[in-house]
């Protein structure tokens, strides 16, 4: 099957420009929201729909782009499920964070309606959506990625990791990286400066050696200016650092950098208002474990109220 019409569930702060960039690569795009406001922003390049089900009643491909596991089942077969409203053999691409055996569980049950599914969640952040150079690590069949490639495209670089749950697996695995990394940085940055130097100037300093990272230069940047104003926010790092910890549970690991990287995230996601911070904000937790000691002297950018 060719892909043409394209429908995109879930247009937040990374499936707004997701879709915008699927309708510039050529495809016929329609997006649903539950806020209508946010699919409403994108009726320019693509079909908004009053109803999920009627969303995806005729579309080639099915993206959803949502919060965690319990919101794609519901999608997927709740009340208003969208699967058994699709046409027989749409692909299901669920680019959302969840836990790699409720994609595993997705996958079954789609096929068992005649439909099909792979897991393509994505690393790169509010930027890489807006930019098309999204990370996608995809897990299903080959033939299905193969189908997708050009679809997955328009959004960044696709790669096909392995079987159904794999995808998931390798985000977490992103995950942990981004996670263990953040903290690293936090901590080097609230050294150096203690150290007497300049932590911009040092940011500078080590781009370009062996600590370069996106994590040093984009959330490396945001700890020097203090702007904490989602990316991504804290609570869904902290979901998916769990996620991670718990299919290392399952397979007799140990992880300790991410245990510690837990604590920190869980820490600050007990305040309700914290949890909506970027997850560079584990430089507020390490400040407050250190009497207070503040990197920088700008002004704290926090997330709006809304």
């Amino acid at each position: 099957m060719t892909i043409r019409n394209v429908t995109l569930i879930g247009t937040g702060i990374m499936g707004a420009p997701m879709a915008r960039n699927i309708a510039r690569a050529g495809f016929n795009v329609t997006v649903w929201n539950r806020t209508r406001a946010k699919a409403e922003a994108l009726a320019d390049v693509a079909t908004v729909a009053e109803y999920p089900r009627e969303a995806v009643g005729n579309a080639d491909a099915i993206i959803t782009m949502v919060d965690n596991s319990p919101v794609v089942t519901g999608i997927y077969f709740g009340e208003n499920g969208v699967v058994e409203a699709a046409p027989a053999g749409a692909l299901f691409v669920d680019m959302s964070s969840i836990q790699p055996a409720v994609a595993r569980d997705h996958a079954a049950a789609i096929a068992r309606t005649g439909r099909r599914h792979v897991d393509a969640p994505v690393s790169g952040g509010e930027k890489g959506a807006t930019e098309a150079t999204l990370a996608i690590m995809a897990g299903g069949n080959r033939e299905d990625f193969e189908e997708a490639r050009a679809l997955l495209s328009a959004m960044g670089r696709a790669t096909h990791v392995g079987v159904h749950g794999a995808g998931q697996v390798a985000k977490l695995a992103n995950q942990v990286i981004v996670a263990v990394t953040i903290g690293a940085v936090s901590e080097a940055m609230l050294l150096a400066q203690e150290g007497g130097c300049d932590p911009a100037a040092l940011r500078e300093a080590l781009m370009g050696g062996f600590a370069t990272s996106r994590i040093l230069e984009l959330h490396g940047e945001r700890m020097v200016e203090r702007n904490f104003v989602p990316g991504g926010p804290l609570a869904l790092q902290l979901k998916d650092i769990e996620n991670a910890l718990e299919v290392a549970r399952q397979a007799g690991l140990r992880l300790p950098l991410t245990e510690h990287a837990r604590d920190a995230f869980h820490a600050l996601a007990g305040d309700m208002r914290m949890s909506r911070y970027d997850h560079s904000a584990y430089l507020l937790w390490l400040e407050a474990i250190n009497d207070g000691k503040r990197l920088g002297s700008k002004e704290t950018l926090a997330p709006t109220s809304d």
